[in-house]
């Protein structure tokens, strides 16, 4: 054993050397499996505990790398990773300190928020999921992974795969919508962009899936709040993401804030050990979220040191920022309320994620200052970002075919949306640079051309309460609040009005509006805003509303009184570039919708692939019906429903057909649908499947998303799309948990949203 000790010893003096003298030259290093065991077996217990504390970068700046606190900490090996910490340059001075100051010289990782992009900004999460392009998603990923690289950064803590029903909760920017489906084709598409099945590969990150579990769904749509429901909903509906990404293979899983069966996620064992390890397979390590530690004291689990070891012995390897496991773990070992092997095995996830990063075949791999000048926010990315972009856009109206625009005549670009680049990224772009980002203002100058007269006015404040705008528009955000009374702001924004031929409204949230910590009461414009676009359309010229938001809102007003309104979400770093490609036609738009938009926040949490009750409405005209499940104030259905979008041309369904009316379950069906672009553009549609079990051993929904496919079409042009139905599609958990298929009746819907009425029926047998 002192043989091996030894060795090792002089592997890693080694290895510090020749980083030393040469960065970029990786040392040779024996097996995974024996490498980590020999180092482990070499650690003392606080270096153990090191490597399972992340704290934030906090004070490291350059030049100042080696009298923080936190590099104090790196030189004594109590810190396994830091996160918020971006250049190469600052990150090389800190893993310097690691592998050269260190007694076992083990290399960091370095974590970012790198969620929707780096510097090259995509559309927030919603948005981009509005694209229903998987190849697209992934793409973004990559490119994100290749630019974070680039930068120094290997770790990144996306996917958000938390499904909500709830736009109330400030963070459904950040996932991909309702559906447990489509969010686990997205949560696969995301890793495999970011790790590009390969984490040693220079340009990929770690990805880290979160937050699990169940986030989404707090009460009262309040962030951070309690989340209950029972483990056939968390199966069927909310865990599928999370597996997805675990089945994909990511190499890491962040905790959520809230609780689970009255037992913070964090300190969750039946969440992290039994579910995610034992039952799903997972074999990479599970990091706190924010404080997720000290925060069980306030939910009530005991003072730090048995939160600590609660959170440990639950199946959690690594502390954010809490600084529990540092601090508590040695006396709980002690007073044997952990284990050493619990505290290995921790360890042992830790460096392997190291080692298949190849950190320790070099520690300075993401450190190359030749990729940080050339890889990140290029030309070409921004290129990209910018089509990607367009494709995320959905168009909710479209009145008399107003849009697209032409490129002539005045236009009058009226709002506090419309020149404000630094709100562009929307929620979540810790890289971003605001000032690169591209203005609505800009992007319609620019594609318009100089046919196009630009004119431009404020119009209002985002909303008359300056707290809440403060409140609202955080982080660099701001969209400079105007001292003007009102009064002055509106004529400003009315003599521009009768100086154009068509006025395009900016208006809805500003980028923080959503996001964490920004749970809304009222999803309604802000009446600020509400009562400009009130004015501009009393002009009786044509408006067209532009609308930012980073959720669904409540929109009956403006959808009945507004000819055209193009959703366009918060689009990242080319946002006004590929709002105005879509606003022009240089873009058709084909976004659809995967949340719900509500008529009423009354309606709330609401979802189409919702269960039937035992009295549902017997109309379709939403007319009151009373000792039926409905409102007295208020229809059932929503504004517009999941799936949905228009597009510039239009789209005809027929000829559905399935290629038996029974299937047994080793067999398959085939369904097939004739689609026809019966307008004047050429146009993309996202064809929907749809499957509704009629009888099961517990209640089924409605409806659920089963497949879709994203088809373009030349104008004139016919496709038949095709699907295959397997008894994968129809297996669901009973009530016994059991992933099964029950045979009965099904019914198959395909159309362009999840009301889709064309349908066909068969029989699952035995």
């Amino acid at each position: 054993m002192k043989k091996n000790l030894i060795i090792l010893f002089l592997g890693c003096t080694i290895l510090g050397n020749a980083q030393k003298k040469d960065p970029k030259n990786a040392v040779k290093i024996k097996p995974k499996a024996e490498f980590i065991a020999e180092l482990l077996s070499r650690m003392t217990l606080d270096e153990k505990l090191g490597q399972l504390n992340l704290p934030t970068s906090g004070d490291i700046t350059t030049g100042q790398a080696n009298s923080s606190d936190v590099a104090k900490k790196i030189a004594e090996g109590k810190v396994g990773g830091l996160f918020n910490i971006k250049s190469v340059q600052k990150i090389k001075e800190v893993q310097k300190i690691a592998v050269e100051k260190s007694r076992l010289k083990i290399p960091l990782i370095f974590g970012m928020d790198v969620i929707h992009g780096y510097e090259t900004t995509f559309p927030i999460p919603l948005g981009l999921s509005c694209t229903w392009d998987m190849k697209l998603i992934e793409r973004s990923a990559q490119i994100a992974a290749q630019e974070a690289s680039a930068d120094g950064i290997n770790w990144t803590f996306s996917p958000m795969v938390d499904i909500s029903r709830d736009p109330r909760w400030g963070r459904i920017s950040e996932g991909s919508g309702e559906d447990p489906y489509l969010g686990s084709q997205i949560a696969k598409a995301m890793v495999n962009g970011y790790q590009q099945h390969d984490l040693s590969k220079n340009n990929s990150i770690m990805a880290c899936v979160k937050h699990f579990a169940l986030y989404g769904a707090p009460e009262a749509g309040r962030d951070y709040n309690t989340v209950d429901m029972s483990h056939i909903r968390m199966f069927n509906d909310y865990f599928p993401p999370y597996k997805a990404a675990v089945d994909a293979g990511v190499g890491s899983v962040m905790a959520s804030f809230n609780e689970v069966d009255g037992i913070p996620a964090t300190g969750n064992k039946w969440l992290m050990t039994d579910v995610l390890r034992k039952q799903w397979g997972f074999k990479g390590f599970v990091v706190t979220d924010f404080t997720g530690i000290p925060e069980m004291i306030e939910h009530g689990m005991g003072d730090l040191q048995t939160v600590s070891a609660m959170s440990l012995n639950a199946g959690v390897e690594m502390d954010m920022v809490g600084e529990g496991f540092l601090g508590t773990l040695k006396k709980s070992l002690d007073e044997k309320k952990v284990t050493i092997e619990t505290i290995d095995n921790a360890v042992k996830l830790i460096l392997e994620a190291k080692y298949d990063l190849g950190l320790f075949h070099d520690p300075y791999k993401y450190c190359d200052d030749k990729r940080a000048k050339s890889e990140i926010f290029t030309a070409e990315s921004r290129k990209e970002a910018r089509e990607i972009s367009a494709q995320s856009l959905v168009l909710l109206k479209n009145q008399n075919q107003l849009l697209p625009l032409k490129k002539s005549g005045t236009i009058g670009l009226i709002g506090p949306l419309a020149d404000a680049r630094n709100n562009m990224s929307g929620t979540w772009s810790v890289a971003t640079v605001g000032e690169k980002c591209i203005s609505l203002l800009q992007g319609i100058q620019e594609v318009g051309g100089k046919a196009v007269k630009v004119l431009y006015a404020k119009g209002s404040n985002l909303d008359y309460d300056e707290t809440f705008e403060t409140n609202a528009t955080m982080f660099g955000k701001t969209l400079n609040r105007d001292s003007r009374p009102k009064e002055e702001l509106i004529a400003e924004a009315l003599k521009v009005a009768e100086q154009s031929d068509v006025i395009v409204a900016a208006l809805g949230e500003s980028a923080e509006m959503s996001g964490e910590s920004s749970s809304r009461t009222n999803l309604e414009i802000p009446q600020a805003q509400k009562d400009l676009l009130n004015a501009l359309l009393k002009t009786g010229k044509p408006v067209v509303l532009v609308l930012f938001d980073g959720r669904p809102l409540v929109l009956n007003n403006e959808n009945t009184t507004v000819p055209a309104i193009l959703n366009v979400w918060f689009a990242g770093s080319e946002a006004g570039h590929a709002i105005a490609d879509v606003l022009f036609g240089d873009v058709n738009p084909s976004g659809k919708l995967t949340t719900t938009f509500p008529r009423s926040v009354g309606q709330l949490p609401i979802y189409y692939a919702h269960k039937n009750t035992g009295r549902p409405l017997s109309n379709s005209e939403g007319k009151f019906e009373k000792f039926r499940s409905n409102y007295i104030d208020e229809r059932n259905e929503p504004l517009f429903p999941f799936g949905f979008g228009l597009s510039y041309t239009t789209f005809d369904y027929s000829n559905l057909k399935i290629s038996s009316d029974k299937m047994n379950y080793s067999g398959n069906l085939k369904v097939t649908v004739d689609v026809s672009n019966t307008g004047n553009f050429d146009g993309k549609e996202t064809v929907q499947l749809y499957i509704r079990d009629l009888v099961g051993s517990v209640t089924r929904p409605v409806r659920e998303l089963k497949n879709f496919q994203k088809i373009a079409l030349k104008k004139g042009e016919k496709q038949t799309v095709s699907f295959d139905i397997t008894v994968e599609d129809l297996k669901f958990y009973n009530a016994d948990l059991q992933f099964t298929a029950e045979p009965g009746q099904f019914d198959v819907f395909v159309g362009g949203n999840s009301t889709a009425d064309k349908k066909v029926s068969f029989e699952l047998t035995k």
